[in-house]
């Protein structure tokens, strides 16, 4: 009987020293490894729209379970993921959140559109800097935000204030390291200085203020700065040159000259890639109708004269300024679309991510009309181009800013492309930076 007692004592000091060779560190990262679920399972039920019907703002703050999106795609499991991965720099990204807007917006099947940052303010023009970061002018607020995506799920991690007390920013980009801004009476440029940004230098300062306030600034691909400034009225003939014009400056902001004119109201400026041409979207005059004039993209040459305030889209005679000859050495736009539209921002897409049909498109914020009596606009189009630059026709892809009873809920603004191939849409009603991706 001892025997037996004896050998039972045994045998269980033999299964406890098993159980306790595993060390802490094993048992820590059994207890706190991710789980990955695909991202095609997460929206593959509704891609078409971007949440159920019903969905509020409030519950917009949480990841969507309108997109039947499983659970480890929660934003409790995306805390877990980056906490266990955060050590190992080799490991992967977290699971893609996916963060219905407040209400629907349609797009064509296989897309899904995700909040990407949201209580923005005013967020207005938007532009990648070098380290991969997306920025955006917050108009109204005066300030420049960072939205970082550090761990890569498809939102922003925080935001950060990275340039503030700035008169109406709008325009914004990068080149060679540092960052341009385009208040509404200069552009400026700012260094890097350790991990944030040095003073502000003023690079133009002799920019006329009111009517059309808003200043864009592009790098074309000969280095020179070019800066849209619109004109200061709905129609009239202008007293400055700068006024509805797209003006070159060296990088430094010298060397000013008048590049191309005619332009009412040019608040996009987008660089067609594979070449050099710089392509602006312009807004048309307002009292002439519903339907004229057209909204226009147009692509900049130097000395080029699009003819406002005297001629419209180049074949539309102004009936206050253009008298019997006002087209004449008139420059055609690329593009006309749907008048009081009002587009703004706009880009090529260049990424890999989207569907061949997709590749080299034209994607353009429609702001939304204003005094139209059918409402127009609040979305975003897109423009086949094809390699020579010639434009088809503009189609929807995404809409459901603008609802059926006239009302809006958000107002696209500008469009960028990601290093991953989704589209970033800014909307300065509703605070919000979008995310939309494709994943068939």
């Amino acid at each position: 009987m001892k025997f037996r007692i004896l050998t039972l004592c045994l045998a269980l000091l033999l299964v406890g020293c098993s159980i306790g060779s595993s060390t802490p560190s094993e048992l820590a990262e059994a207890s706190t490894a991710p789980t990955t679920v695909p991202l095609a399972s997460a929206a593959a039920t509704t891609p078409a729209v971007s949440a159920g019907p019903t969905q509020t703002a409030e519950q917009s703050a949480a990841p969507s379970e309108a997109a039947t999106a499983p659970a480890s795609t929660t934003a409790e499991t995306a805390a877990t993921t980056t906490a266990a991965t955060s050590e190992a720099s080799a490991a992967p990204a977290a699971a893609t959140q996916v963060i219905a807007p407040p209400q629907q917006v349609a797009l064509p099947p296989g897309f899904t559109i995700s909040v990407y940052a949201q209580d923005l303010g005013t967020p207005r023009f938007l532009a990648y800097s070098p380290e991969g970061v997306l920025h955006v002018t917050d108009s109204r607020g005066g300030r420049v935000l960072a939205l970082p995506d550090a761990n890569g799920d498809g939102v922003a991690d925080e935001t950060q204030v990275v340039i503030s007390d700035l008169r109406q920013p709008h325009g914004i980009t990068f080149h060679e390291g540092a960052l341009y801004v385009g208040e509404t009476d200069k552009i400026v440029k700012f260094e890097r200085a350790g991990d944030g940004w040095g003073e502000k230098q003023v690079l133009v300062s002799d920019i006329p203020t009111g009517g059309h306030g808003t200043r864009t600034v592009v790098f074309g691909t000969d280095g020179k700065m070019y800066v849209s400034i619109g004109s200061s009225c709905n129609v009239c003939e202008e007293d400055s040159p700068l006024r509805a014009a797209v003006w070159q400056y060296n990088a430094d902001g010298s060397g000013g000259k008048l590049y191309t004119k005619g332009l009412r109201n040019a608040v996009g400026l987008a660089l067609r890639p594979g070449s050099d041409e710089i392509w602006a979207s312009n807004n048309g005059r307002d009292m002439l109708g519903d339907d004229l004039p057209p909204e226009t993209v147009n692509v900049l040459a130097d000395g080029a004269d699009f003819g406002w305030p005297r001629c419209h889209a180049g074949r539309l005679v102004d009936p206050d300024y253009g008298g019997q000859s006002g087209c004449e050495g008139v420059k055609a736009p690329a593009v006309e679309m749907q008048a009081h539209s009002a587009p703004l921002g706009l880009r090529f897409y260049d990424g890999q991510m989207f569907p061949a049909e997709y590749q080299g498109n034209l994607f353009v914020a429609f702001h939304g009309s204003w005094n139209r009596s059918d409402p127009t606009g609040y979305k975003l189009v897109r423009v086949p181009v094809d390699e020579s630059g010639q434009a088809g026709a503009v189609q929807d892809f995404a809409t459901g800013w603008l609802q059926a009873d006239g009302d809006s809920w958000g107002r696209p603004v500008d469009v960028i492309v990601a290093a991953d191939g989704s589209l970033m849409v800014s909307d300065d009603s509703g605070g919000r930076v979008y995310r939309i991706f494709y994943q068939g």
